[in-house]
């Protein structure tokens, strides 16, 4: 699949480390699939969609810090949508984000809210200045907050606000963010026996986005992130790499 050449059109600021970079093309995707995005002469990287017509980009590395210089008007490739996206199911569910990792989570909660189902969101980050999207959820569903600083609702991480919920009352979760936490939250899921019902998107180091070269594949199974992926079951992930290590380009194991 060959990129194409796409415009950012307008370019917002949602934090001090993130930017939504708004493309003059609206992509038909579900919620969770994500698009290989072509930063010309620096590399191309995978990145989760916010809207049909937009991706937000925490500023991490190199090739983020190049996107970050441009402006609007400019040209970036697309390649995309790719990979599964999550799959809504029942009438009550849970959505758990942390970081960056609400940016799928979104337009996830919008299309819930579309279907009549009941949403109910837990948003974590370090410090309130780094929310993403609250006014989206709030319009969704019942939102509850966590920092690490305290600076905005509860003091502390997601995962204590989690385990005081009565995970009975919801018919899926939908999870993306740091995996230490996902992993934390699969735990939860296990516990209450609801591993089948509960979905997490992964990051893993991709390269080619279409099932090929394995960078991404996940031990011991060998499911491809790019493809069988990024959003898979709680069982899918059960006794896997999950929450213990990835690897860098060069296949290292690198460890959570």
């Amino acid at each position: 699949m060959m990129a194409t050449n796409i415009r950012i059109t307008r370019i917002v600021e949602e934090t001090p480390s993130t930017k939504t970079f708004f493309l003059d093309t609206s992509l038909n995707y579900i919620p969770g699939q994500y698009v290989m995005v072509w930063i010309h002469g620096v590399d191309e990287i995978p990145m989760s969609l916010s809207y049909p017509n937009a991706i937000t980009v925490q500023k991490v590395g190199d090739a983020t810090s190049a996107l970050f210089k441009l402006k609007t008007d400019d040209l970036i490739g697309i390649r995309g949508p790719l990979g599964n996206g999550f799959a809504l199911k029942g009438k009550s569910i849970l959505l758990i984000g942390g970081g960056v990792g609400t940016v799928p989570l979104a337009p996830l909660a919008e299309k819930a809210k579309n279907k009549n189902i009941s949403v109910k969101t837990l948003i974590g980050a370090k410090t309130d200045r780094e929310l993403l999207f609250v006014e989206r959820f709030e319009k969704s569903g019942e939102v509850s907050i966590a920092t690490d600083d305290g600076s905005r609702g509860y003091k502390g991480t997601v995962i204590e606000v989690v385990s005081k919920l009565d995970l009975e009352e919801f018919e899926g979760i939908y999870s993306c963010g740091p995996e230490r936490m996902m992993s934390q939250v699969l735990d939860i899921a296990k516990n209450t026996g609801m591993t089948t019902m509960a979905q997490f998107s992964l990051h893993r180091y991709i390269k080619c986005g279409i099932g090929i070269c394995g960078s991404c594949c996940i031990d011991p199974s060998g499911l491809r992130t790019c493809r069988d992926g990024p959003v898979f079951n709680g069982e899918q992930l059960m006794d896997s790499e999950f929450g213990k290590y990835m690897r860098d380009g060069s296949g290292r194991r690198i460890p959570f």
